[in-house]
């Protein structure tokens, strides 16, 4: 589900109207995830509440209920929603021929997307950590793509330059968490404007770990 094509911010019609009950349902849930998101990047995890999504959504409590257990399995799925949607394009970027072009036009993309997102990158990045143990699982899955992206990058690389060692079994996971609280520091310190500054150093430190320096050195000139 796209949070930005499904959701209109429009109420469904009043009265009788001629959508499905399943339809009816796809829009209040395309709603109340992107209010979420809205009110949790606004005004933090703690203090967003159901009735304020609920109102920004223009549904019911009830319709709420019937979509989620609760605030936390809302917002949960909400930011499983944003994790899908980015690590979709991630992922397309990632099998590009060129495993140092992927890498650099990769990175860009993360930060451009966080750029354009900033209620979504303050939910997703900022918040999201605060939330307990459910939250954490979800970060985890999140995490093992990213690193299995990272170490396919590795292959690609050694494929390329099969003079070059092992990748080492922690790198791509480094990589992951390096680079998501990096971003996550940029955006709790109110620059997530500027996230796409971040780009070329970004790609060339991931670049350095996945192959080697001479490699990052090359990238870097050309």
């Amino acid at each position: 589900m796209s949070l930005e094509v499904k959701w209109s911010g429009e109420p469904l019609p009043r009265g009788r109207h001629k959508l499905s009950p399943a339809a009816v349902r796809e829009s209040q849930r395309a709603r109340i995830v992107r209010a979420m998101l809205e009110c949790v990047g606004r005004d933090g995890y703690e203090a967003a509440t159901v009735p304020q999504v609920v109102a920004t959504a223009r549904v019911s409590r009830n319709a709420f209920y019937e979509l989620f257990d609760d605030k936390a399995d809302c917002f949960i799925a909400a930011c499983d929603e944003i994790a899908e949607q980015f690590l979709g394009e991630l992922l397309k970027l990632a099998s590009e021929p060129d495993w140092i072009q992927a890498t650099r036009e990769g990175t860009r993309r993360y930060l451009r997307w966080w750029q354009q997102r900033p209620t979504f990158a303050r939910a997703y990045l900022v918040s999201l950590p605060t939330v307990g143990e459910r939250a954490a699982r979800q970060r985890e899955r999140q995490y093992d793509a990213f690193s299995a992206m990272f170490a396919d990058l590795g292959r690609r690389a050694r494929a390329e330059q099969p003079e070059l060692g092992p990748l080492g079994e922690l790198v791509p996971r480094l990589l992951v968490l390096s680079i998501t609280e990096l971003v996550a520091e940029e955006v709790r310190g109110g620059r997530t404007a500027s996230l796409p500054e971040l780009t070329n150093e970004i790609a060339l430190f991931a670049i350095r770990l996945l192959a080697d320096d001479a490699t990052a050195e090359r990238a870097r000139r050309g």
